[in-house]
């Protein structure tokens, strides 16, 4: 049975081009679970695999992008899953490497999948997706290290983007105090009406450190910039303070000092959604399902269809997409 998906091909002068095709069963890589897809969602990483030359995370053409989907499970010759099931995947390289969740039918190992939470559709499941996951794990980080509501307000940084909008929301709606970073004015009432009870200017932070240690003013911090900006957050934790470092839209690099350790016992963390163990999976997306409010996160999320993503793919990274995206397969 035919279905549509969003292939990417390779020309011989390695140039990409993404179109919708039909494909059969007899396509799809190897895997125990076959998935229809009902949801999907854009993120950074889906934006470089439908760019040029598949930014260097695609291996081999052509390939099906798509680092996240939910849906309901078609066949399964693991015993963990059986047909009507709905699941969630992120992760494992899932859109990378192996063809991923830009199709309405999809393969995986069963390793690679998590039974969807009660209480979530696929469609909330992909408006959270791997940006929303990975917030939940830089939160759950955040308390595991001692932060608690009135320890003093919580930044996040790039908070008008995928992880740091449902960040806002999570924290918000656990009781802290939360600081939006944001290099986008017209952002502001967006951030409000998520939780933030301060807007930070993002060019308040975007100066490289000029004192290893600044006034103490944030008590924990979800950063997706990292760069200058995290540096320069460094010097600003209170003492004991922890920053969950999830993102690099401002730069890979790190100019900081080893002082804000040593003085203040700040503790950088980092957190990766892509290989997270099984149980850790589970606990986040019950969290998820727990914490995170959903009239808030219906606010975040703009529609997609399939024709629509390379358009969407070149939009977020240039950091022009605010929110959610939710593909409907």
């Amino acid at each position: 049975m035919a279905f549509d998906a969003l292939v990417i091909e390779q020309d011989e002068d390695g140039k990409t081009h993404a179109a919708v095709r039909q494909l059969e069963l007899s396509d799809l890589p190897e895997g125990e679970v076959t998935v229809a897809v009902e949801h999907s969602t854009v993120n950074y990483k889906d934006g470089l695999c439908m760019g040029p030359k598949g930014g260097g995370l695609v291996r081999k053409w052509p390939h099906v992008p798509g680092i996240d989907f939910a849906g309901t499970v078609e066949d399964s010759s693991d015993p963990r899953y059986k047909p009507g099931d709905k699941v969630v995947l992120t992760g494992w390289r899932v859109g990378e490497v192996h063809w991923g969740g830009y199709s309405q039918k999809a393969r995986v190992k069963a390793d690679w999948l998590v039974p969807l939470p009660s209480g979530l559709t696929t469609r909330q499941a992909m408006a959270v997706g791997t940006a929303g996951f990975t917030s939940m794990l830089a939160v759950m980080a955040l308390e595991d290290h001692g932060l608690k509501p009135g320890n003093g307000p919580v930044l996040v940084t790039g908070a008008a983007g995928g992880v740091g909008s449902v960040a806002v929301a999570i924290l918000a709606n656990l009781g802290y105090e939360v600081a939006g970073v944001t290099g986008r004015p017209e952002s502001a009432d967006y951030l409000k009406s998520l939780g933030a009870t301060q807007v930070v200017a993002r060019e308040e932070l975007a100066e490289t450190v000029k004192r290893p240690l600044e006034t103490e003013t944030w008590a924990g911090c979800v950063d997706a910039v990292g760069g200058a900006m995290l540096a320069r957050v460094l010097g600003q934790m209170k003492y004991g303070g922890s920053v969950a470092a999830v993102g690099l839209a401002g730069g890979a690099g790190l100019p900081a000092t080893v002082i804000p350790f040593l003085l203040r016992g700040v503790n950088l963390l980092g957190i990766d959604s892509v290989m997270q163990p099984y149980e850790n999976r589970l606990r986040a997306w019950e969290r998820i399902a727990k914490d995170l409010p959903m009239d808030k996160l219906e606010a975040m999320v703009k529609p997609a269809t399939l024709a629509d993503l390379p358009g969407l793919g070149a939009d977020i990274l240039k950091g022009q997409v605010q929110g959610r995206v939710v593909v409907d397969l």
